[in-house]
Order: C-alpha cells, then sequence, then structure tokens
C-alpha cells in the first residue's frame, strides 16, 4: 500500500458528503433517461418517499411518449426534456390529455442538447441514467452546474474520465451501478489506506461456465435471457459478454483511483454480494441485498441517509447458498482487453465502449455473430492503438475516436455479415 495516501484523491468518498442545496425539505431530483430501467425505479422510489425527494425534470429519448407524460404528470414536474424532435407535438397532446383545463403544462426542452439543458437545471441532484456514452455531456453539464450527480451512466465516466475528474468536486459523484455503489458502501467501513483490493462480482450472466466453442452458437434470444437481473437489451448483452464488467473495472478505477492489478473480478451467479473490499489486516467487507436496483438508486439519491425500505431485505430464516467462482478470462477476454484500455487511457476507453456498442447492435439485428462481438471490438482496439501522449483530453477527442470506432466498427462488422451469406 505504499504511498496510496498521496495519490490523487478518489471521485466517489463515502466520507465525504457535496451538498450543494442546504436545507431541510425534499431534494429536489432530476432524472435523466426516465422511461427506462434506472428512471422508472428511481421514480418508484421518489414516489414512496414524498417527504425526502420531489422530481423537478424528466428527460428521455422520446421512444415511450405516454410513459413519459404519465411520469411528468404524476410527479408534477417543471420540465421535461426529449432527444427526438419529431415526438413533440405527440408529447405535447399525450401532456394536455393529462393535465386538467387551464393547468399549465411543463416547459419542453427537445433536441440532442436537451438532456444537458435540463442536467445543468435549479436541483440538489441529477439522477444519470441514459445508456451509452451519450450521457457525457448531460454528466459534465451537472458537474459543472454544481450540482450533486447520482451516477448510474458508466460510460460517461469511462469515455471521458480525465473530463470527469477534472470538474468533480470532492464527494459530488455517488455511484448507482450495483458494483459501485457496493463499493461505496464497504469503503466506508475503513479508510482509504486501508484498502488491499476491491473485488467487483459479476453474474457469469447466461453462459457462465460454457466454453468458447459452445459460445460460437449463442442466439440473441439466448444472451438476452439474463438470469439474474432485468435490464435494457444493451446491458443484458455486455453482461453476456461481460463488457459491461469490464466496464465496471475501468468505472471502479477511475472512481477509487485504486490501480488495475488491484482490482479482482469474481464470479457469484447468485447475484447476492455485490461487490467487496479487501482490507490490509485481511478483513473483507461486502455489501449484500436481494437483486434490486432500487437499494443503488436510494443510496444515490439519499446519501449520506438511507431510505427505509427502499428495496427488499434477505429473509434469513430461509436457507441459502451463495457461490464465488473465478472469471474464465479464455471463454470471456472482454474485462482482459477492458484493463488494457482502461490502462492505456486517453481516447482508448471511448474506442472500446463506442465499437462495442455498435457490435452490439449489430449482434442484436442478426448481422454479427455472438463471438463477433468482441472479436470486433479487439480488433478496432488494436487498429486505434496507443493514445498520444502527454496530450490533454478534450470533448472533441473523445467525440472524434468515437466516430472512427463506430464507423470501423460497423465496416468490419459488415465484413463478417457478408463472409457469412
Amino acid at each position: 500500500m505504499g504511498g496510496m495516501s498521496d495519490s490523487p484523491a478518489p471521485l466517489a468518498d463515502p466520507h465525504l458528503v457535496y451538498d450543494p442545496v442546504a436545507g431541510d425539505g425534499p431534494k429536489d431530483v432530476v432524472i435523466l433517461g426516465s422511461t427506462g430501467s434506472i428512471g422508472t425505479q428511481a421514480i418508484d422510489l421518489v414516489l414512496r418517499n414524498p417527504d425526502r425527494f420531489t422530481v423537478t425534470g424528466l428527460s428521455a429519448n422520446g421512444g415511450r411518449v405516454a410513459l413519459l407524460a404519465e411520469q411528468a404528470h404524476r410527479l408534477r414536474v417543471r420540465t421535461v426534456a426529449v432527444a427526438r424532435e419529431d415526438v413533440v407535438p405527440e408529447l405535447r397532446e399525450a401532456l394536455a390529455a393529462r393535465y386538467g383545463t387551464g393547468e399549465p403544462l411543463p416547459e419542453i426542452l427537445a433536441g440532442p442538447e436537451a438532456a444537458t439543458q435540463v442536467a445543468a437545471s435549479d436541483c440538489h441532484t441529477v439522477l444519470n441514467g441514459i445508456t451509452g456514452s451519450i450521457g457525457l455531456a448531460p454528466t459534465l453539464a451537472a458537474l459543472e452546474a454544481g450540482r450533486t450527480l447520482a451516477l448510474a451512466n458508466k460510460e460517461s465516466l469511462i469515455v471521458g474520465g480525465p473530463l470527469v475528474k477534472a470538474l468533480a468536486k470532492p464527494g459530488q459523484i455517488i455511484p448507482v451501478d450495483s458494483e459501485h455503489a457496493a463499493l461505496f458502501q464497504a469503503l466506508a467501513g475503513g479508510t482509504r489506506a486501508d484498502v488491499r483490493k476491491l473485488v467487483v462480482t459479476a453474474s457469469g450472466g447466461p453462459f457462465r461456465g460454457r466454453g468458447k466453442e459452445e459460445l460460437a452458437r449463442v442466439t440473441v434470444e439466448d444472451a438476452l435471457a439474463h438470469p439474474t437481473w432485468a435490464m435494457g437489451p444493451v446491458i443484458t448483452i455486455n453482461s453476456a459478454t461481460l463488457v459491461n464488467k469490464g466496464l465496471e473495472v475501468i468505472e471502479a478505477h477511475l472512481l477509487y483511483d485504486i490501480p488495475f492489478d488491484r482490482i479482482e473480478v469474481v464470479v457469484h451467479p447468485q447475484s447476492y454480494v455485490h461487490s467487496m473490499v479487501e482490507f490490509t489486516d485481511g478483513s473483507t467487507l461486502a455489501q449484500a441485498t436481494p437483486p434490486d436496483m432500487r437499494g443503488p438508486i436510494a443510496i444515490g439519491l439519499g446519501w449520506p441517509e438511507r431510505v427505509p425500505d427502499a428495496a427488499p431485505a434477505f429473509d434469513w430464516s430461509k436457507a441459502s447458498t451463495w457461490e464465488f467462482f473465478p472469471l474464465d478470462e479464455e471463454a470471456f477476454p472482454a474485462v482482459g482487453l477492458a484493463r488494457h484500455v482502461g490502462e492505456l487511457a486517453g481516447t482508448a476507453p471511448a474506442v472500446f465502449n463506442a465499437a462495442n456498442e455498435e457490435c452490439v447492435e449489430a449482434f442484436l439485428a442478426g448481422t454479427l455473430p455472438y463471438l463477433g462481438i468482441m472479436e470486433t471490438v479487439t480488433r478496432v482496439v488494436q487498429e486505434h492503438g496507443t493514445p498520444r501522449a502527454g496530450t490533454s483530453l478534450t470533448v472533441a477527442d473523445v467525440l472524434e475516436a468515437e466516430a472512427w470506432a463506430r464507423a470501423r466498427a460497423r465496416e468490419l462488422a459488415a465484413q463478417t455479415a457478408e463472409a457469412r451469406a
């Protein structure tokens, strides 16, 4: 552990509380990605705790207009942001149908920058539940505006790590990923200098125990059948390939400033233990709850206070078995590749993430086989090479690297599809 106390301060520290707005009333919250899995569960939590939270703004892509209008009406928000400008007439009509005659409708923001605008609006906490690297601009906007950031959008931290770290104040980011919320809570049990290792758990996805030959026959339906968690299709496929776990290793490194060689992944099929911290005295603190994202969301919105009955607890009167297995890195090379791009830093994580997003889309469309996802991502990362040393990362650098990676991944996926035809 020598010298660890002299290293940069971590982005997420449970011992530090950043409170941008003092007051005894409910926290004003903005929810980005409100119609997705994280957003809908966050709204359930808010509606059950009106004395703790008030939602002032919502953002969504625009694919579920009726749900967005229902959410806005139930929460009585000031602002609704939607990325797709073409759905604004439908959204306005859906809102008008729910609100009473003469009752003012919420402000509507539309377009690619809408989520970024609402992220910078007047509130205490911004929950970023957007999926994908498009969450980077809202993350930066929330931090720059001085909001507490409850971060479920891991991609924004991964692709823009130095940008996020330059803006975030101590205690300003609270992680919402189940694994990182678990590490956050376990780290509260000791000092930073006493940490020996972070242990990130993985369910193993639907293909735990299968070798590479068996994985060659995987279908989209197989990959979407996650044994533990109910998530969107992109995250579910990332869980099947373990790309999600690779991204979480990079995220853990950036959040807690622990070197990659001291971040371990272990397979835990039951998904009861969400992650662990091993301390220098040999003790390990594990954070455990039944699989339910409302617990991590409650940590993100409520910290340093806990929200009673946020999620179900264990029934300790019933017998249960908890298993742990080493990760098969040959069958699931995503974690090793993620460590590699994390150590390269610069634009490499953005290239890894963008190429993967394109490959997952191709797999879901049936044009790229399951094993082709990681084969293509690996090739794109290799072609990208090592980021230039000594240069400062900018948003333009990230966007340029992502654009190149997406285009190259699409080219390679198309070549694969032609070869299989």
